[in-house]
């Protein structure tokens, strides 16, 4: 029974997509989502893939310590992060980055802040790994997931003949996570054609994030992402994060951080990689400034001299990209 439902919202799911992609080509309109979520052709996402992935996913028997799990810093009821300016991890220890949402990583070329990572496999394994975040040794979690008969029965469907492995357990939890897609939002049933779905103001606002704001430099198309790595000025607290510099050492990565989607972005705070800002309003601003730490700016950073109401317009735009959050049942996991 469960199999059937998980397949039957599985198809359901593919088929949105199928659609969306279609009316999207139609239109040619760059902002709608132009094809179905990417998948690399060894691991093609099957109904009880995502559900296996979505078990792991929730699980805390992955960490170390037996209570962190992927969810407890991407909370699904906190728009997939954990509405904190920077995560906490293994022991309480607090890291010096936020925890960005998992919403629309499918589209991410690159994953995780510096851009360490460049597939969503190689993602689902950083944090398990790591000392401050879960602390798991990947050989310890195969065998502590192989002793659980639920789990040697799950990986057998969804992984015939792979069993039980680092490679497989990454492959479910990408799958999982690929199936974390932004909802329909204001914002597209106006370029779909519903005027009435914008305010003014925030339509005002689309036409100051795309000219005098300069936002679209970086924020582009349908997940308001360039997939590059900008130092835009924050201010500074405590140790200097180098960013994108610590892999690969080019004097414009000093001091940059990859482009977050914009999709939900009213549900996410706080704002920025270390989570300097709590509200649109800050963020605004910051750029009106033109950043505040002038050290290796992104030339693209310059005062905007934005006035008041232009302002609260771009505020209006941000918030219609803002859908209804995702349907989830929390999975029942195996028992030991």
């Amino acid at each position: 029974m469960i199999n059937s439902i998980c397949k039957y919202l599985f198809l359901g799911f593919t088929l949105m997509m199928a659609l969306s992609a279609n009316a999207a080509s139609k239109k040619t309109d760059p902002y709608l989502r132009p094809i179905p979520v990417p998948y690399p052709a060894d691991n093609v996402p099957t109904a009880e893939r995502v559900e296996l992935g979505k078990k792991l996913f929730f699980d805390p028997r992955l960490s170390g310590s037996e209570w962190i799990s992927c969810a407890t810093c991407h909370n699904p009821a906190l728009s997939w992060s954990d509405a904190l300016p920077t995560m906490i991890g293994n022991k309480m220890a607090k890291g010096n980055r936020s925890t960005p949402t998992i919403l629309n990583t499918a589209y991410n070329k690159m994953q995780f802040w510096d851009g360490r990572a460049g597939t969503l496999e190689e993602q689902a394994l950083g944090p398990i790994q790591a000392p401050g975040e879960m602390h798991q040794d990947l050989d310890e979690l195969v065998k502590r997931l192989t002793a659980i008969e639920g789990y040697r029965a799950a990986f057998d469907v969804a992984y015939p003949d792979e069993g039980i492995s680092k490679q497989t357990i990454a492959k479910a939890i990408a799958s999982f996570e690929r199936s974390v897609v932004s909802t329909e939002a204001p914002f597209d049933r106006w370029r779909m054609g519903d005027q009435k779905a914008l305010s003014e103001s925030a339509k005002r606002g689309f036409k100051l994030f795309e000219g005098k704001a300069n936002c679209a430099a970086c924020h582009q198309a349908f997940n308001f992402a360039d997939d590059g790595f900008h130092n835009i000025g924050l201010p500074m607290s405590g140790q200097e994060d180098v960013g994108r510099f610590a892999h690969r050492k080019v004097k414009v990565n000093k001091g940059a951080f990859k482009t977050p989607t914009l999709r939900d972005i009213d549900l996410t705070a706080p704002y920025m990689h270390n989570g300097a800002y709590n509200t649109l309003d800050e963020v605004v601003e910051h750029y009106n400034k033109g950043g505040v730490t002038l050290d290796n700016l992104d030339p693209n950073m310059k005062p905007l001299n934005l006035n008041d109401q232009e302002k609260k317009d771009i505020v209006a735009f941000l918030k219609s990209l803002t859908g209804k959050p995702m349907a989830l049942v929390v999975p029942i996991l195996p028992v030991r």
